[in-house]
């Protein structure tokens, strides 16, 4: 499991605009000793990072209002975020696509397990004991 380990903890981004997604996730993060943030559609994950907030991973849910997690993560890597990990997650067939194509790293399927949740923040673990 993911943990604080030498250094600060994993700082997670989710932007999500679903109440029960939101809820499920977190908790999730939490349990692996996740710093989370939430951001309840695509404009306000990029106006975090227009405010100079950092993170080491964001989660994004496709469809939202006001902007789309493809069209955050596509303003977003834009800004020069390139050394944070970018996720999609949508239970939408074409979601991968749209997100792959919009600069994520990667794409998970909702619901997503907490095993998967767990790997992925350890690679991030990783990456920053490595760098920093």
């Amino acid at each position: 499991m993911a943990s604080k380990k030498q250094g600060s903890a994993t700082r997670a981004l989710l932007v999500e605009d679903i109440k029960v997604d939101c809820v499920i996730l977190l908790r999730m993060l939490r349990k692996l000793n996740c710093e989370a943030t939430v951001a309840h559609n695509g404009k306000e994950a990029v106006d975090l990072f227009l405010e100079g907030k950092t993170f080491d991973i964001v989660f994004f849910d496709k469809d939202m209002p006001l902007m789309t997690g493809p069209e955050a993560v596509t303003k977003i890597r834009s800004m020069g975020a390139t050394d944070v990990k970018m996720v999609g997650v949508s239970a939408d067939y074409g979601g991968m696509e749209a997100f792959m194509r919009a600069g994520a790293d990667m794409f998970v399927p909702k619901p997503m397990k907490l095993e998967t949740l767990d790997s992925m923040l350890q690679e991030v673990i990783g990456k920053k004991n490595t760098s920093g």
